[in-house]
């Protein structure tokens, strides 16, 4: 999950608690200040009418019903007053019940003033209740307000959280793309500054283009070594193996000194190729190539086929060009030859010893234009794959000038011209490399 997800859920998860917590203790907090307010009106209203307990018409009516009983046109309160034994001394006493009460066949939850008292010699009962479905009304509108409440304010933290966290993580994820994911050559890091008000982001930056500095004078230097010394090494070798070959024109030369001198010769040819590989890697990394040919792709596979056509033949291998896009690039012809070259002599080196088949397709993608040479060869694991263009990485073969390097001058060709490689092989079943050009 992204760090921007988390971040909005655990925000909008606080708050959650945290409104659900207010709602909660408004709720009870309102139903306990409505239940009080309630109780103060009915406790006036037994003020008012204890004081007007001496009007000329309550007096009638206690003397004719010996109860006096009075409610409003909705029911919602009610007034009962009655004549109870008379106790002398009679303290007055109130309290407050809910009870049911039926009014008219209407039967409700009321909110119950008990009074006890005395008045001219009289003990009297006066209840005076007061509906409260107006508190239960009120209830279920808050809980629905409540609720509404709360998933509206849900909705906005969550969207405003994300929107936020959008923003500030911006930077992050533009150091992350900007500097890390995107970067194929430490020679050509991008050093500027991403453009944050953030500290620890800043930090970050910062602490990335430190550490890509240290790992490109280190691969500086390490490609100026392979340069330096290959160079230094093919001159002697050159110089030794023209003295070896003018050895081997001396006509007295004994057999067993002639093929000690081969042999010495193959070693000094072996040695060359290697240190040529690894001058041409550090050429190709270093950008010492132009790219301003204009490179049609079909066509350098028909000259790769015609070099190696009789490779081919020898392996019985069958070749399927079904190349059908004229596609073309802007490039290094020479190096673009030497990458598809490499390829299709792999194809063919680890391909089945008798009936194999090589198959060139092409295909127009959403991103451009992609390449896939397959065969029908020994495959490799996973673990395979992922060595492959490590340098000296070789499978079993029996070819003996295979050095291991072929497919890492292919990586470094393929990234100097922006191409992707990708491969796809599993043992015995053989392999597919697709080139994904841009």
């Amino acid at each position: 999950m992204k760090l921007q997800i988390k971040l909005a859920l655990y925000n909008t998860l606080t708050k959650l608690a945290i409104i659900v917590f207010t709602g909660v203790l408004m709720f009870f907090s309102l139903e306990k200040i409505t239940y009080a307010h309630l109780s103060t009106r009915l406790t006036n209203k037994r003020d008012v009418f204890i004081n007007n307990l001496s009007s000329k018409e309550i007096s009638q009516i206690l003397s004719q019903q010996q109860s006096f009983t009075n409610y409003n046109i909705l029911k919602e309160e009610y007034i009962f007053l009655k004549s109870i034994p008379y106790e002398a001394g009679r303290k007055p006493t109130e309290s407050f019940s809910t009870q049911r009460r039926t009014i008219e066949k209407n039967t409700d939850n009321y909110l119950v003033l008990t009074y006890r008292f005395n008045f001219e010699n009289h003990s009297y009962l006066l209840e005076i209740g007061d509906t409260l479905d107006t508190i239960i009304q009120l209830k279920q509108t808050i809980k629905q307000f409540t609720l509404l409440l709360l998933v509206v304010a849900l909705l906005l933290t969550l969207i405003i959280d994300l929107i936020f966290t959008k923003y500030l993580l911006a930077p992050f994820y533009h150091i992350i793309d900007r500097k890390l994911i995107k970067v194929n050559d430490p020679m050509n890091f991008d050093y500027a500054k991403v453009e944050t008000s953030t500290q620890d982001f800043r930090l970050l930056d910062e602490s990335i283009s430190t550490l890509m500095k240290k790992i490109a004078d280190l691969f500086s230097l390490e490609k100026q070594f392979i340069a330096n010394v290959s160079h230094e090494l093919l001159t002697p070798i050159s110089i030794i193996s023209s003295r070896l070959e003018n050895v081997l024109s001396h006509e007295d030369l004994k057999e067993d000194s002639e093929n000690k001198i081969f042999a010495s010769l193959k070693t000094l040819n072996r040695l060359k190729s290697i240190i040529n590989s690894l001058l041409l890697i550090s050429k190709v990394e270093n950008k010492q190539f132009n790219k301003n040919d204009k490179i049609r792709i079909a066509d350098v596979v028909d000259e790769v086929y015609g070099e190696l056509e009789d490779r081919m033949e020898d392996k019985q291998i069958t070749f399927n060009n079904n190349i059908k896009h004229n596609y073309s690039i802007r490039g290094n012809h020479t190096l673009m030859h030497t990458v598809l070259f490499n390829i299709i002599n792999n194809s063919i080196k680890y391909n089945r010893p008798e009936g194999g088949s090589i198959d060139i397709n092409d295909h127009l993608t959403a991103n451009g234009y992609e390449l896939e040479i397959a065969d029908t060869g020994k495959g490799m694991s996973s673990q395979e794959v992922e060595k492959a263009f490590n340098r000296f990485e070789k499978l079993d073969t029996d070819e003996k000038e295979s050095y291991g390097l072929g497919l890492a001058i292919v990586k470094s060709i393929a990234t100097f011209h922006d191409i992707k490689i990708q491969i796809i092989s599993a043992t015995n079943e053989g392999t597919s490399i697709k080139l994904m050009f841009n």
